[in-house]
Formats: C-alpha cells, structure tokens, sequence
C-alpha cells in the first residue's frame, strides 16, 4: 500500500509509535496525526511528578512537537484538531480545528484509533471544582491552582494516579486525604498486600478514607457518605478511566463487553480499513483469553508497532497483556503482574499462594532491604498465575523476571532453575525469584502442608507454635500461640499439647524447617505461608486490633 494516506486519531504514545514506526518503514505513506490538545507525544506518566516538582520544566515532559516531528519524519501533526465522524462508506473522517472552528472533511485509506480513555467523572454535587489529571493541560490547571497555596486537598479516588498524587502533593507540603470507596488502595493488589501500602501512606501523613465516598464538594470542604467532613483546597478526581470510544461507537464498530473497541490479533477493528490501540481497545488476557482493558502506555506503544508492520505487510506476533505495572509510594516500589488473589476467586480458579519476604541482596552487605513477594500458582499445572511485590530496593526487577516467566510459560518450579545475575551488592546467591521457585516446588509436591492468613481462624483446636525467639514472640504473635524458638524445639516438643500443630516464624523460613522436623516426628505439621509478617498486615489481623 506505498502511497496509502494514514490518518491516525490520537497523538500520545500509541498514536505517535504507530506514526514513527510506519514512517521508519514506508517513506512515501502519507501520515496525518490529528490531536484535540495543544500537545504530542508528551509523557502523561510523568504528569504526578511535575505536580510535585520532581520534573521541574515542563518541557521535559514534551517527548517531541509537531515542527520536530515534521522535520525527522515528514509527519503532520495537527494539534488542537478533533475528529469528529469517520463516514466509512466514503472513507472519510469529519475534523474540527478547535482554534478557528472550522470544519473540513480528509479522505483516508487506513485510520488507526487512539484516543486514550477519559477520566470518569462521578455524579457529585460540586464536582465541577475538581480537577482531573489526563494531558498536559490538565497539570497546567493543577500546578497554577497550587500558587494559591492551599493547605489541604483530597484526592478522590486510591488507584495508581491516586496515590502518585497523593505523594507529590505531599510533597509541596499539603496535607493530603484520600478518599477511596472500596476497603483498600491499588486494586491490584491483594488486600495482605495492600497494608503495607496503607502502612507507607499514612506514615507519610496521607489520610485514608477507605470504604468511604465523597457526597459533596464544596468550596473549601469535601462531606463523605460516613458524615464526615474533609478541609480541601482542592479536589482532583483519579478513580479511573474509561476507554474513549465515542468516534468509535458512531461509526458502528464493534464495541466489546468490557466497554473497549474489539480488535483482532492485529488491531484491527470490525472495519478493516480501520486500527484501534491503547486504551480504547480491548486487549485480550494472557491468562484466559478473555477481553481486558489495560490502560498502560507500554501496551500502547507496542499496540502502535504491531498496526505499522501490518500496514506494510511485516510478520506480526499475537500480543496478549499480562498487565504488569509498577507505581511509586513515597518509599516504597509496588508492583504486580498477571492475576491477583481476589480475581482468581471471582473466576472460580483455584490457586496456591505464595507469601516471602526476602532481602533486595546479600544480607551481609550494608544496606540491603527487605521486600514482599507473592505470586500465584495453578495447582494442576504449575503456571503461573500473577505475582505482586513491594519493597524500597529490587521489587522491579523481581517482578519483571517474573512477568517474563508468565509471558514465556515457565512453570513456578523452573523459576528455582534461573540463572540471575548475582553479586553481594545486588541480589543473593538464591534469589528472591529463585526462592519462590523452591518453595513451589516444595508445595506443588506435598512435601509441606501450608495454611493462609486467612484460614487461621478456622483451625479449630489446632496447637499454633510460635518457632521464632522470644524477643520477637513479646514483640508480637499471633493470639493464642504458644513460643517455643526452632533451635530448641527438638529437646521441647514434649510440650506440645497436641499432633495436630500449626508453625510459623516471622517469614516462613524457620517454620518450613519446624514443620519438617515436627512432620517427622509423627505431627501433622503445617506451616504459615509468609509467617507473621504476612499475617499481621493481613484484615484478620486488623479486626483483631479493632476488637481490642
């Protein structure tokens, strides 16, 4: 098709990967790229940042600009331009220059759809005084509001963008709240795992607002549905997006079940004359198949390279999204990748769990840094399922390895055979992801009965040995445990009041030991997968503390 005329709708990252790539393989296409903003391929995962001042020119976040783009790639960039109807049957796209009004009709031969997703707006009285974060223009709003000084604000809304802002407006030195409806931040994770992000959240002096919703906005105050009344001089909504399918739906494409544009394996809509990638389309999921909406900007961009190589005939490889997404808080790294526990459950999959806590390296060298690991295991197969990490050192590299392994096929128990890099400074001579593919392969070969933080409960008269020192048994134990530390269990286990003994430690490590030894010893021994320190960041462990 050398000669074709290209007009893609959306000038961020997938729209600008398809244009780039496409030039970089047909120098006589003709590529028009239509932006509604004032900007292009500008870095809207950097925004938050420039709220907090850690990006300080704004220019940084501007990747490229329709003159640069011009004068590299011969593509024309119209910024502040919407398309406002594709007439298919004549191939023609209706665009409106924002600036003069004025409205003229483009003939096309392909049109690649990339408009992004909007923010949702809720039906709150008063919510035309907040502010939402999606383009350059939008942080232009938040950043000349905060010359005002305000000393509050509330940040409706704990997802990914939620909590980037609630760092970086903290940062400034406001007092932030957040306001979340659902009983934790970052979906994503599983509730154990999100604690510890609640944990980071308010040591940082960030209110949460969990299980709570605003009802209200008003001048300088938000009221929430528990009555309680919030100081806000501002408001920024971040509870989502959902995937800009307007242009899309009146034109008659398909539109699927999770509220995306259905592609196919090459991104092409139910008119073939016409591509939709990021977050308007509908992926589909790694792990079932099923349609999915990632809204992530590396999917984005592949999404555009996959569309280029189409268009001029290249060999393209089926992409289906895993979701692995990595988030900045305060000072911790927080991760994840594939499944999580919560969404294995709704499925009706069954799943094993796997909790750790290891070091970011060699403990013996300074400075190294715990993190939590935990990754889910089909127990007929071995896939994995998902995995989640957080830590202030290593947790990106461990859950890239990880979504590498789920991208590959690689069963848990081949994650114990990877070659890491290793050296004392940056990781252990068993990495972390070595060691979940141990532990794996221990439970997927019923060498150790494990039970979860939340089936602690449901024991019944089961005896709960405590195997770590007493220093940390009297800093904290799980109700009801008796203390009796590993190194002593041999010459004491006299004392045990039944065969029928649930051990943990503080991660697992010296209760996967007691539980062998005791096994052996004629006890039906199960260990606490993750130990106390997944337990005491887990809802049973909050409702204790909430009875006291």
């Amino acid at each position: 098709m050398s000669g074709m005329r290209v007009v893609i709708v959306g000038g961020v990252a997938g729209g600008m990967s398809t244009a780039a790539r496409l030039r970089r393989l047909d120098n006589d296409a003709e590529i028009i790229v239509l932006e509604k903003t004032g900007h292009v391929s500008y870095a809207n995962c950097g925004l938050p940042y420039f709220v907090g001042g850690v990006i300080e020119d704004e220019s940084s976040l501007l990747l490229q600009t329709p003159t640069s783009l011009y004068e590299r790639f011969r593509i024309d960039v119209r910024t502040n331009h919407e398309a406002l109807r594709v007439d298919r049957d004549r191939q023609v796209l209706v665009v409106k220059d924002l600036l003069t009004e004025r409205a003229e009709e483009l003939a096309y031969d392909v049109v690649v759809l990339s408009p992004g997703a909007s923010p949702i707006i809720p039906a709150i009285n008063g919510v035309e005084r907040a502010f939402v974060l999606r383009n350059v223009e939008d942080v232009e709003k938040i950043v000349s509001k905060m010359k005002s000084l305000p000393k509050t604000a509330v940040v409706i809304g704990g997802g990914f963008i939620g909590v980037e802002l609630a760092e970086n407006l903290t940062k400034r030195g406001i007092s932030v709240s957040i306001v979340e409806a659902s009983p934790q931040v970052l979906a994503p994770l599983d509730p154990e795992m999100a604690e510890i992000v609640a944990t980071e959240l308010s040591a940082h002096g960030v209110g949460l607002h969990l299980s709570d919703a605003v009802v209200r906005i008003g001048e300088d105050q938000v009221e929430l549905s528990s009555g309680s009344l919030l100081d806000a001089g501002m408001v920024i909504v971040a509870i989502g997006v959902r995937p800009e399918v307007g242009l899309a739906r009146e034109a008659g494409l398909t539109i699927g079940e999770r509220g995306g544009i259905v592609v196919d394996d090459y991104n092409r809509t139910s008119d073939a004359s016409i591509y939709a990638i990021g977050d308007a389309a509908e992926k589909k999921d790694a792990i079932d198949q099923s349609a999915t909406l990632f809204p992530l900007a590396n999917i984005a961009n592949r999404q555009g390279r996959v569309v280029a190589d189409h268009l001029v005939g290249r060999s393209v490889r089926p992409t289906p999204s895993i979701g692995t997404a990595i988030v900045k808080v305060f000072d911790l790294t927080v991760a994840s990748t594939g499944w999580n526990e919560k969404r294995l459950r709704a499925a009706g999959r069954t799943s094993i769990a796997i909790h750790t806590h290891p070091f970011s390296h060699a403990t013996y060298f300074p400075d190294a840094r715990p993190m939590s690991l935990k990754m889910l295991v089909d127990p007929d197969t071995g896939a994995i399922l998902g995995a989640q990490g957080i830590g202030s050192d290593g947790v990106d590299k461990r859950i890239d390895v990880l979504a590498t392994a789920i991208r590959a096929g690689l069963p848990a128990v081949a994650l114990a055979d990877l070659e890491l890099a290793y050296a004392p400074p940056f990781g252990s001579a068993k990495d972390p992801v070595n060691m979940l593919g141990y532990i794996a392969e221990n439970r997927l070969s019923g060498l150790v009965e494990m039970v979860q933080w939340d089936e602690v409960g449901d024991l019944g008269n089961q005896e709960i040995l405590d195997v770590r020192s007493r220093e940390e048994f009297n800093e904290g134990a799980l109700p009801g445990s008796r203390n009796i530390p590993l190194d002593e269990l041999r010459d004491r286990v006299d004392e045990l009041s039944t065969r029928d003994v649930l051990v943990y430690c503080q991660v697992g490590q010296r209760g996967h030991v007691a539980a062998l030894l005791l096994s052996q010893l004629g006890f039906r021994a199960r260990n606490l997968d993750g130990g106390y320190e997944t337990w005491r960041y887990s809802p049973a462990s909050r409702q204790l503390v909430a009875s006291v």
